[in-house]
């Protein structure tokens, strides 16, 4: 997953102290004296940790912030602990994952850990295949979406995480970026040969990653019998991926219509995804949390607002009054670059408190690991509000909604 510059931020916040000072001590405005009912938040730059390319960051304050303490304050729903996603772009297989065994629970069924490396690994294949299939002409990195792993799931089953770790020779931690440069390398110079053969070249892509992930398994054992993925996903599991839909919200296209999620990495194009105004896409997801579902999330994370070290996620005052956030502002900082699709996370539970939305969230990448609850972050409702782009929920907890769909196209 990319990460963006701050400089919206940087230039926002440079702007109110340019002006500020140049006012002197005037008489406050009426937008000021909104923006201090709703309260301010203080940008400050902050040491960015590891590796030798360090350097100074813009975040916020967040010592003032009032918060959840703990995972306990939250109406939690089944999930299996927190699982590090290394040094990979898999976050939606591992945030599709945690879905699916939370599914698994909340409809009566097995207690298993997943798989993420299978899915991850047909993922790969998949990915080699449009490019082959489209001449090149198809993005290739390590992101995706959750619904792709879901489909994936559909295509060639899943096991438990048990029978295919996709560690091979001993190795304790998902590293993924030889692999991708292998990858990427051999299918680039298929592009530069133009040799277009799928047959061949998907041969070739296997073997690099059974080289990184090993050969995922033809057949397990379950009670004494060999089954397919398949069989085990569908027959043993009970697993029905198509139950899964998809809401973005956004005005470049009509509401209450399947439309394009317009991301890279939405890599094969699916227009698939259902389009809800704000208002009703952030009700559909709180609504389906309170019928006792959970639901992936398709977040940016490389904001200002966002603190591993506390394990927050809030949109700061100096980005935008958290009562002003609405469809426009939504769009206009999609369009302008300043929200990209980061990350994909499993929204696991949710707290009421006051006139606030809290949101609980499971996640794999490495800065869930920075605060004191370790593979947890705690949204505000304001941060899911600018900046969730897109979430799946078994169709159950969406049929209200589903509904609106039925019926403007039958219009």
């Amino acid at each position: 997953m990319k990460k963006r510059s701050a400089a919206p931020a940087v230039l926002l916040a440079s702007l109110a102290v340019l002006f500020g000072s140049c006012r002197g001590r005037q008489p406050a405005s009426r937008g000021e004296q909104v923006a201090e009912t709703l309260g301010r938040d203080e940008a400050v730059y902050t040491v960015k940790p590891g590796g030798a390319d360090t350097g100074r960051v813009l975040t916020m304050a967040m010592a003032g912030v009032e918060r959840p303490s703990g995972p306990a304050e939250f109406v939690r729903f089944f999930h299996l602990p927190p699982v590090r996603q290394g040094e990979t772009g898999t976050c939606w297989a591992f945030a599709a994952t945690s879905l699916l065994e939370s599914e698994l629970r909340r409809m009566g069924r097995a207690e298993v850990k997943l798989s993420e490396m299978h899915t991850v690994y047909w993922e790969y294949v998949e990915k080699a295949r449009r490019f082959v299939r489209e001449k090149g002409d198809s993005f290739l990195g390590e992101g995706s979406e959750p619904n792709s792993a879901l489909q994936r799931v559909a295509e060639h089953g899943i096991v438990p995480a048990s029978a295919y770790s996709g560690l091979p020779d001993g190795r304790t931690g998902h590293d993924h970026r030889a692999l991708f440069r292998e990858f990427k390398t051999y299918l680039t110079g298929l592009a530069d040969r133009g040799a277009w053969d799928e047959e061949a070249s998907l041969a070739g892509v296997r073997i690099i990653l059974d080289k990184h992930l090993g050969r995922p398994p033809e057949t397990i054992r379950v009670d004494g019998r060999a089954v397919t993925p398949k069989e085990y996903s569908e027959a043993v599991l009970g697993l029905v991926p198509a139950d899964y839909v998809a809401f973005i919200s956004f005005a470049y296209a009509p509401f209450h219509e399947r439309a394009e999620f317009k991301v890279p990495d939405n890599w094969w194009h699916s227009g698939d995804y259902l389009n809800l105004p704000l208002l009703e896409f952030r009700l559909a997801l709180l609504r389906a949390l309170r019928k006792g579902y959970t639901a992936a999330l398709a977040v940016d994370f490389s904001e200002p607002g966002y603190s591993g070290a506390n394990d927050l996620a809030v949109v700061p005052s100096f980005d935008i009054p958290r009562n002003f956030i609405d469809q426009s502002s939504r769009e206009m900082r999609f369009a302008s670059g300043s929200t990209t699709d980061d990350h994909s996370v499993h929204c696991v539970g949710y707290k009421d408190s006051g006139a606030e939305t809290w949101f609980l969230i499971k996640d794999s990448w490495a800065n869930a690991w920075d605060g004191p609850n370790k593979g947890y972050f705690f949204y505000r409702d304001d941060y899911v509000r600018l900046k969730c782009l897109m979430f799946v929920v078994h169709k159950d907890a969406v049929r209200d909604v589903l509904a609106k769909f039925a019926a403007e196209s039958e219009n």
